[in-house]
């Protein structure tokens, strides 16, 4: 990702933090697309990144500017992905670290960290609850919080996901990107991107539909939409799109911001869903979709039946992760 350098907030090369993430792979979906009627599926697969997921490209471009900035202690709340991302590039810079995590986070996503030299911490709860033990130590120790949105840096890093899929596709964007939404970094950045594109003349209108897809059991953005006093009433679940269990997202009104500027749509999907999605595509087309990216995939039906898309568009979405089912 670092071929944007000029784009991105670090000052000197010397400080950038890499493992090589980025320009991962656009693939054809063909045998969906033609049971579906569609005329274009695309999956754009951020799980062939260094550390599994998108969440690669959000800490390599805020651990550098940490390194940049002289930062020794980092700290986050993480429901899985995230945690294991700044854990690899706070041990490539040595960058004392501490990682957050849910008790019922899969193990695979704790091992990842303490493999890496992160102190662990374990809390009962959802990734707010975590939150919460993180202001709590920030009190007790200098921290630098890494949390989603509450420093400009791990945006900048999604962002590039923007940049790329304009550029593998010849600097021109599909129909509609789908992106699986729980604290909203990566629909947030690639509007971004998109809006920085669009001021350079680098692409040109009509813009993409900006979807965000959450998990029926955790779906703080649709709750928003449909109940201004949603905050009184909401009461969320685990689901095993861990990445999408962010009851009350930071970044709510920027998530909303994109959905509304870009004619976009937020859509929940169950579990069952997602679980069924993630056969469906490994037998049509051999590739094994996280959960998150799941969930991506199952709101096209969604969408269709809503009419908020058409089978003539061109349809991106984003495997935000890697399976660990």
């Amino acid at each position: 990702m670092w071929r944007y350098f000029e784009m991105l907030p670090v000052k000197e090369e010397k400080n950038v933090v890499s493992l090589s993430e980025g320009m991962t792979p656009i693939v054809q979906l063909n045998n969906l697309a033609y049971r579906f009627g569609l005329s274009s599926l695309l999956v754009k697969d951020e799980s062939t990144n260094p550390t599994g997921s998108f969440k690669a490209r959000g800490m390599s471009a805020a651990i550098s500017k940490a390194k940049e900035l002289g930062i020794k202690r980092c700290i986050i709340p993480s429901a899985g992905n995230a945690g294991a991302a700044i854990a690899a590039y706070c041990s490539k810079a040595e960058i004392e670290c501490v990682v957050v995590m849910p008790e019922h986070t899969p193990e695979f996503f704790k091992t990842q960290c303490r493999h890496h030299g992160a102190e662990l911490i374990l809390v009962q709860g959802l990734i707010n609850d975590c939150a919460k033990k993180v202001e709590e130590l920030k009190k007790q120790r200098d921290y630098f919080d890494v949390s989603t949105l509450k420093e400009p840096y791990r945006l900048e890093g999604k962002k590039t996901m923007g940049y790329e899929i304009a550029e593998q596709m010849d600097w021109k964007l599909p129909d509609v990107i789908i992106c699986p939404v729980g604290g909203g970094t990566g629909l947030i950045g690639i509007w971004k991107a998109v809006q920085e594109m669009l001021e350079l003349g680098w692409i040109k209108k009509p813009l993409p539909k900006m979807i965000a897809v959450q998990a029926s059991n955790c779906a703080p953005v649709v709750a928003s939409y449909r109940d201004p006093k949603w905050r009184q009433n909401f009461i969320p679940k685990p689901s095993i799109a861990y990445g999408l269990a962010v009851p009350y997202p930071f970044g709510l009104d920027l998530i909303r911001k994109v959905i509304d500027e870009s004619g976009g749509e937020v859509v929940a999907v169950t579990d069952d869903e997602i679980l069924a999605g993630i056969n469906e595509v490994a037998t049509a087309e051999d590739f094994l979709l996280s959960p998150e990216g799941s969930a991506a995939w199952k709101a096209v039906a969604l969408l269709l039946n809503k009419k908020a898309i058409s089978v003539s568009d061109q349809i991106l979405f984003l495997n935000t992760g890697s399976s660990y089912e």
